[in-house]
């Protein structure tokens, strides 16, 4: 478990707490300016049946934190039980979150859980970002079987305003392989945005997306959300679209720094 509180003094962004426990671990990059950025480390190298990981984010009134990995989680396959992660998200008055991980990757076999609760105060604003290869063509590998579950809530101002499970498994390979499904594609990402600019964004998302995928727009209360979803043969040809997306939603705070293809 990792927990990171930062507010915004003396006129940026600044770290108020840290806790690192066991496996998870944050650093952070200098930066000169906002957004503070923190990159997350799970020093066990990868996660497998019966691992739990935590990370929780808190980002107070009027602070902005772009939060990234390392480098791509991988779930190894699971002997017993399945691995865990837990995201928790708290962002304030005039806050902004990017919470923009590295892809996960999904070896044959592997059991894997994931969930993302996110709190909005009433004007702050998030991009949210999870992207996943099951096997690694380069390598010669295949997720043939295994079982994976993503699920996500946000709540902003205590209302419920995005929700979503993505389960997929035992058969993952011959699910994925399915046209109504993804048509063979190994490779796919989900990027959500809250943030009242959501709509003026979604013909240029669209654009950078093409065939593979697609985006909408609504209005939220006060505030409104984009959701785009993407899919590729495989993580480069993924990753081709997801950096110059993330580039287009987030603003003057762009890519993060470990981010390349």
């Amino acid at each position: 478990m990792a927990r990171l509180a930062c507010d915004r003094n003396g006129g940026r962004t600044r770290l108020r707490r840290l806790y690192q426990d066991g496996s998870a671990k944050i650093r952070m990059p200098a930066v000169s300016a906002d957004p503070l950025e923190a990159v997350l480390i799970n020093t066990a190298g990868g996660l497998t049946g019966g691992d739990r990981l935590g990370w929780e984010i808190e980002v107070g009134a009027g602070a902005s934190a772009t939060i990234t990995t390392q480098a791509c989680e991988k779930v190894y396959r699971a002997a017993f039980g399945r691995a865990e992660v837990s995201v928790k998200l708290s962002v304030g008055e005039h806050g902004r979150i990017a919470w923009l991980p590295q892809e996960t990757i999904v070896f044959d076999r592997s059991a894997f859980a994931r969930r993302l609760d996110v709190e909005l105060a009433a004007d702050a604003e998030a991009l949210l970002l999870e992207a996943t290869v099951f096997g690694r063509l380069a390598m010669g590998e295949c997720a043939a079987q295994g079982s994976f579950h993503d699920r996500w809530r946000v709540n902003q101002a205590g209302v419920l305003v995005h929700a979503e499970d993505f389960r997929i498994g035992p058969g993952i390979a011959a699910t994925l392989d399915r046209s109504a499904v993804a048509g063979g594609a190994i490779a796919m990402a989900t990027l959500l945005m809250v943030s009242p600019r959501a709509e003026d964004l979604l013909d240029p998302a669209r654009q950078i997306i093409g065939g593979e995928g697609d985006a909408s727009a609504w209005g939220v209360r006060k505030s409104g959300k984009l959701l785009a979803r993407l899919f590729a043969t495989d993580g480069y040809q993924l990753r081709k679209r997801l950096v110059p997306l993330v580039e287009l939603l987030n603003g003057r705070a762009g890519l993060p720094k470990l981010w390349s293809l």
